[in-house]
This record gives C-alpha cells, sequence and structure tokens, in this order.
C-alpha cells in the first residue's frame, strides 16, 4: 500500500531529474557560517527552531497570508534559535525563493526542510543560504544516507538527521550526527504523538548528540514534556503560523532546561 512519504519521494525523483536536466550552474555559497550547534553548546533554554510552513498534506492549507520574510523575522525577534524553512513545492507550497528571502531577513541559522534524496538538493539549498539541512532516514537507504551526510559536512553544512523509531535512530547514529531529529509525527500515516520522543530520547543522550523533537508541539504542557524527556530544542512550525500572538507563543515554549518539573 502506498502511503504518503512514497507519494513525496516519487515526486522528489521528479524534481530532481528537472533540476538535472536544466543544468545550471549553482552560484558558490557566499553566505556566512551560522552555526545551530554553537548555539546550543550554550543554550540555557529549550532551543526552537521555528518553522515557516504554508500548508502541509495533513492539514492543508495552515497560512497563506503572510510573507516568509515577515513571519520569520518576527520568530528572530521573538527569540528562535534557529529558522527553518519548506521548500517543497507540491505537498508543502514551499519553494527555494522562501529559503532565499529569508535568507536574507534574518541573521538566524536556516534549516532547509525538504525531502532530499540527492546532492544536486543540497547545492541548491546551500546556494540559497541554508546553514542546515534535514536528511530523514525514512526517505533513504543506509548507503544514500550516509553519502548524503558526507556530501553536506563537506560543504560546511549542519545536518539535522531525522528519525521515528528504533530502527532508524540506530542507523541515523552510524553517521556520527551531532543533531538527531526525532519526529512525532509518522511519515507514512502522519499520526503525531510525543511518546516517539520520550521512547527514543534516552539512546539518543546516550551518543551525545543533541535532541530536536519535532512535530505535535503547540503548548507549554508539549514542551515542557518533551524538555523533561531531555530533548534540547524543539521545532514549531503550525502552532507559530497560526498563533495571534507568536511572542507569547515562544514565551510558553521557551522553558528553561535546568528545571525538570514532573506535570
Amino acid at each position: 500500500m502506498e502511503t504518503i512519504l512514497d507519494r513525496i519521494i516519487e515526486q522528489k525523483k521528479k524534481e530532481v531529474q528537472i533540476l538535472q536536466n536544466r543544468a545550471e550552474i549553482i552560484p558558490e555559497l557566499i553566505y556566512p557560517k551560522r552555526s545551530f550547534i554553537e548555539k546550543l553548546q550554550t543554550a540555557k533554554e529549550l532551543s526552537i527552531i521555528a518553522e515557516y510552513k504554508r500548508a502541509s498534506p495533513s492539514k492543508g492549507l495552515i497560512n497563506n497570508g503572510v510573507e516568509p520574510s515577515v513571519q520569520t523575522a518576527i520568530y528572530e525577534k521573538a527569540g528562535a534559535s534557529a529558522i527553518s524553512v519548506l521548500t517543497d513545492s507540491t505537498f508543502f507550497k514551499g519553494s527555494f525563493a522562501d529559503l532565499k528571502a529569508v535568507r536574507e531577513t534574518v541573521n538566524l541559522p536556516i534549516l532547509c526542510k525538504d525531502f532530499i534524496i540527492s546532492p544536486l538538493q543540497i547545492d541548491v539549498a546551500a546556494a540559497h543560504g541554508a546553514n542546515i539541512i534535514l536528511l530523514i532516514v525514512a526517505a533513504l537507504d543506509e548507503h544514500s544516507l550516509q553519502k548524503l551526510f558526507h556530501y553536506a559536512t563537506e560543504k560546511g553544512l549542519e545536518i539535522l538527521v531525522e528519525v521515528h523509531n528504533q530502527t532508524e535512530l540506530e542507523t541515523a547514529l552510524k553517521t556520527g550526527a551531532k543533531l538527531i531529529g526525532v519526529n512525532n509525527r509518522d511519515l507514512k500515516t502522519f499520526t503525531v504523538s510525543l511518546e516517539v520522543t520520550e521512547q527514543l530520547a534516552p539512546i539518543v543522550k546516550k551518543s551525545g548528540a543533541y535532541l530536536i523533537s519535532e512535530s505535535g508541539i503547540h503548548t507549554e504542557r508539549d514542551a515542557d514534556r518533551v524538555r523533561n524527556a531531555g530533548a534540547n530544542g524543539i521545532l514549531v512550525g503550525e502552532a507559530l503560523m497560526v498563533s495571534q500572538n507568536v511572542e507569547q507563543s515562544f514565551a510558553n515554549l521557551r522553558l528553561p532546561l535546568q528545571e525538570r518539573v514532573n506535570r
């Protein structure tokens, strides 16, 4: 049975072929280096990767009424540690133009959020100002994951390796990744549970990698739950895109790391 992830990857193969056929010269990376890992090394609060996301396969249109440069400038002012930009067009209504617009607006590390299956996508992401790229274990075989991880590393990019279960996590750790994203959303069914972070956190922490909890984080209670499980940071998109008060939403989510309260 075909899953949502299967459909996305098939579409990505077509997009990569189009990029290859254009044979356009991709400019060298000209943007200054901005490190999310360095921010995590000194963070005393839960770091927030604030995401610009117009739409998703599970929610449909989320917010198409605000420009990426405007929304992410608000994120930066509110205290984001990094910005995530969806660049998938077919399923999330994003673009590399969005990424470039954000790069020209904010001074924070930027994550290119996409389903990367080719080094060419990494080249394009870097050329549009990304500092971090996402590699999703569920979308790649182990050889491809290793190849893309090392390619991005050689380009001076940081890599957030995303997992959803223990088998994927074990594969991810073989890369030596310093950033592990635990996606609470199953990309095959799009169901969400914060228990995924709680289950995988001890393994991530034992490895020495920084843990980023992704998806399903809307409230202070959600943030508190994953923080107490061991998360160093959270990736938040929908909750911020629909928030009527972004500054207050950040205040609710930016919890001190040293405080561990059972609720």
